[in-house]
C-alpha cells in the first residue's frame, strides 16, 4: 500500500496560518497604534479588537518612534521591563511591513552606562543602532563621558547623522556636529535638528568637554526654524536633550514657549514619561522616560499633521529582531574576554560581604569612597552599602570582579550641601542599626560616632571632616551615586539640592583609581566608631535544612530572626524565592498568595534588597514568610 506524501501540503498550510496570525497580529497591533495616536480609544490592549478590520488605511502615515536615556539598556531585561534594542527595530520593521514610513530618533544618553557599553567606549550601542536602523540621535551629557575624541570617532561610525545646533569647537567657534538633517516619507519633508544641554559642562568630567562650548539651545532653535522653514519642510522636530526640570536653565519646555515653528521635540535628559506627550502651546514634546521601559510612536496623518502620541511597553509588544539578538549573543562571548582584563591588585581581601557593608565599615566601601573623592575633589564622600554586592579576592583584581561588585551602572555626582545635611543624611543612614541596612553609609573624607543605644535621629556624634568638628552651616562639596543622591534608600533630604557635577560610571571610576594607587592594602580605619556595638548578621549561622522546590528553596528559619514589620515576629518558616523571567511583585504575589496587593508585603520582607519594587532582577533572591 502506498500512503501519499503530503509533508509539502502540510508545510505549506502551517506556513499560510503563520502568515495570517502575523498579518492578523499586525494588523491588531497598527490599529492599536492608529487608535493611540488618534486619540480614538483608551491605551490598553482591549483597544485594538474594538476597531473593525479593514476601516483604516494606513498607507501615507508616518509614524516617529523615539527612544531617550537608554544609558546601554541595550539588551531585553523582562525583569525590569527593559525591551531592549531588539524591540525598537522588530516595531520599526512590522510598521513597515505595514506600508507605514518610519522615522527612528533617539534624544541621548544612550552611549554609556552598563559594562556591554563601556567596556568599548560605547561601540556596541552605536553598532545596535545601525542594525536597528536610526535614522538621527543629539547627544547627552553622558554621551560624552569618554571624551569629545571618542564621540566624534562613534558619530564617524554611526549610519546616521549625530546632530546638534548648540555645540561648537573651542579653537575656532565651528560647528561640532551635524546642526540638521532632512529626511523625506509618505511625500512630505521632516526637518530634524539636534539641541544639547549647556549642562553638560559639568554633568560629565569637565575635561571630556573642555575643548568645545555648549550655546544657548534657545537662540539656536529660532535659528534652526528659520532655516529649515527656508528649506520648504513640512514638519520641524527638534531632537533634544533638555528635560523639562525646573531646576535647569535650559528646557524644552523652554524652547517650545519661546520658539515658534517646532511642531514636535523630542526629549530626553529629564527621564520623563508623557503618555500621550506633552503639549506646550503648538508643540508637541514626547518623551519616553527611560532604560527602553517604553518605546515611543508619534502618529502623523499623510497631510503632515500630528494626530497624537503614545508609548509602546513590552504587555503590548514582544517581537524581537533576531540579527540584534544574534549580535548580542556574539558581543557577549567578546565581552566574556574583555571581562577577564586584569586592572589592579589587592594585597588583601576587600570586605563587600552583604552583612558587613550594611552594617560597619569595610576596607571595600573605604575603597569605593576614596575613589569617588580622588576622582571628584569631594570635601566628603559616601555610599550606600547596599549597593556593593561582593568582594574582592586578594591578589589580580579583573573587571569581572569590578562589574559583579558594582553591577548597576550608577555614575557619580557631586552637591555642595551644608554640614547640617550631612548629620541628617548621616542619622538616616544609621538609623535602624544593628539591623542590616541597604543605606548605611560607607564614607570617606570623615569620621564619626555611631551610639546605638540612642534613639534613631539622635546617634551619631563627634562628626569630623578633614579632621576638624564639622560647621553646621558650612557648605561641603559631598560625592555619592547617583541612586542615592536623587533619594534612593530614602535619602530625601539630598534630592531636590542642586548638582554641582556628574562624573563616570562607579565601575570606571574604581578602574581609574586602582590603575593611579597601583596596589590596594586598605584596612578599616575607624571612620565609623561604634559605641558598644551590638550582635550583627555577621555573627549568626548561616539557616540549615535548605530545600529545593521549583525555583524556590524552602529553609527553616535560624532561632533569631529579625523582625520584618513594626512589632510583629514572624513564625518559623520561610523560603526563598528565586525572580525569574517575566516575573513582577504583583505576579509573584498573585502566584504565592492568590492576590496581586500581597506585593506590598513581599516589598517590606525585602525592602534592604529592593530599591525599586518596579525593578527587581532576574536571579534575584526574595524571602517569602510562610507563616
Amino acid at each position: 500500500m502506498v500512503v501519499p506524501n503530503n509533508r509539502g501540503a502540510a508545510t505549506n498550510t502551517i506556513m499560510q496560518q503563520e502568515r495570517w496570525l502575523m498579518m492578523k497580529y499586525l494588523k491588531r497591533f497598527l490599529s492599536l497604534l492608529l487608535a493611540l495616536a488618534l486619540v480614538l480609544l483608551p491605551v490598553t490592549p482591549a483597544a485594538a479588537s474594538l476597531l473593525p478590520e479593514g476601516e483604516i488605511n494606513f498607507e501615507g502615515y508616518t509614524v516617529i518612534i523615539h527612544t531617550n536615556d537608554t544609558h546601554a539598556r541595550a539588551v531585553p531585561n523582562s525583569g525590569q521591563n527593559q525591551m531592549g534594542f531588539t524591540a525598537v527595530s522588530a516595531l520599526k520593521q512590522y510598521c513597515e511591513k505595514a506600508n507605514v514610513k518610519v522615522i527612528l530618533l533617539d534624544a541621548g544618553d544612550t552611549l554609556h552606562g552598563l559594562p556591554f557599553a563601556n567596556l568599548v567606549e560605547g561601540k556596541s550601542i552605536v553598532d545596535l543602532m545601525n542594525l536597528a536602523g536610526y535614522d538621527a540621535m543629539t547627544p547627552g551629557n553622558h554621551d560624552f563621558n569618554y571624551g569629545t575624541d571618542t564621540l566624534t570617532k562613534r558619530s564617524i561610525e554611526m549610519k546616521f547623522p549625530l546632530l546638534s545646533a548648540n555645540i561648537t569647537k573651542k579653537s575656532d567657534g565651528s560647528d561640532y556636529l551635524q546642526k540638521h538633517t532632512v529626511i523625506e516619507r509618505n511625500g512630505k519633508k521632516f526637518g530634524i535638528f539636534g539641541l544639547s544641554t549647556p549642562e553638560t559642562a559639568y554633568k560629565t568630567n569637565p575635561k571630556n568637554v573642555e575643548d568645545v562650548i555648549f550655546g544657548d539651545p534657545v537662540d539656536a532653535a529660532k535659528k534652526e526654524v528659520e532655516e529649515l522653514q527656508a528649506l520648504g519642510v513640512d514638519v520641524i522636530i527638534a531632537l533634544a536633550h533638555l528635560g523639562v526640570d525646573e531646576g535647569s536653565e535650559y528646557t524644552s519646555k523652554l524652547v517650545a514657549e519661546t520658539v515658534d515653528g517646532i511642531d514636535l521635540i523630542v526629549d530626553g535628559h529629564s527621564h520623563s514619561t508623557f503618555e500621550k506627550g506633552y503639549k506646550v502651546k503648538d508643540t508637541l514634546i514626547v518623551s519616553t522616560g527611560d532604560y527602553i521601559q517604553h518605546i515611543g510612536v508619534v502618529a502623523i496623518d499623510p497631510e503632515g499633521n500630528i494626530k497624537g502620541a503614545g508609548l509602546i511597553d513590552q504587555t503590548l509588544f514582544t517581537q524581537t529582531d533576531p540579527t540584534i539578538d544574534k549580535y548580542v549573543e556574539s558581543y557577549n562571548i567578546k565581552l566574556e574576554k574583555l571581562l577577564s582584563e586584569v586592572v589592579g591588585y589587592t594585597k588583601v581581601e576587600l570586605d563587600g560581604v552583604r552583612e558587613h557593608v550594611r552594617a560597619v565599615e569595610t576596607n571595600l566601601g573605604n575603597l569605593v569612597t576614596d575613589a569617588f573623592r580622588w576622582k571628584t575633589g569631594a570635601d566628603v564622600a559616601f555610599t550606600n552599602g547596599g549597593g556593593i554586592r561582593a568582594s574582592i579576592d586578594a591578589g589580580d583584581i579583573t573587571k569581572n570582579e569590578i562589574v559583579t561588585v558594582f553591577p548597576f551602572g550608577n555614575f557619580i555626582v557631586t552637591k555642595k550641601v551644608t554640614g547640617d545635611t550631612i548629620i541628617k543624611a548621616l542619622e538616616h543612614g544609621v538609623r535602624v542599626y544593628p539591623e542590616l541596612n541597604g543605606g548605611f553609609p560607607q564614607v570617606s573624607g570623615i569620621t564619626f560616632t555611631l551610639d546605638p543605644s540612642k534613639p534613631a535621629g539622635s546617634r551619631v556624634s563627634d562628626v569630623k571632616i578633614g579632621g576638624k568638628a564639622i560647621d553646621l552651616k558650612k557648605e561641603y562639596l559631598l560625592a555619592t551615586n547617583d541612586f542615592v543622591i536623587a533619594g534612593g534608600d530614602d535619602y530625601t533630604m539630598l534630592a531636590d539640592i542642586p548638582i554641582a557635577n556628574e562624573f563616570g560610571s562607579m565601575e570606571d571610576l574604581i578602574i581609574e583609581y586602582l590603575q593611579e594607587i597601583g596596589e590596594v592594602n586598605l584596612q578599616t580605619e575607624g571612620r565609623v566608631t561604634v559605641l558598644n556595638p551590638a550582635e550583627t548578621k555577621e555573627e549568626q549561622e548561616e539557616p540549615e535544612g535548605i530545600k529545593e522546590k521549583e525555583g524556590t528553596k524552602e529553609i527553616e528559619e535560624s532561632k533569631d530572626i529579625k523582625e520584618v514589620e513594626e512589632s510583629e515576629k514572624v513564625e518559623k518558616k520561610f523560603f526563598i524565592y528565586i525572580i525569574k523571567k517575566g516575573d513582577t511583585l504583583k505576579k509573584i504575589a498573585r502566584n504565592l498568595f492568590g492576590k496581586e496587593n500581597d506585593w506590598k508585603q513581599i516589598y517590606k520582607w525585602n525592602i534592604d534588597s529592593i530599591a525599586n519594587p518596579d525593578r527587581i532582577r532576574i536571579g534575584q533572591e526574595l524571602i517569602i514568610y510562610s507563616n
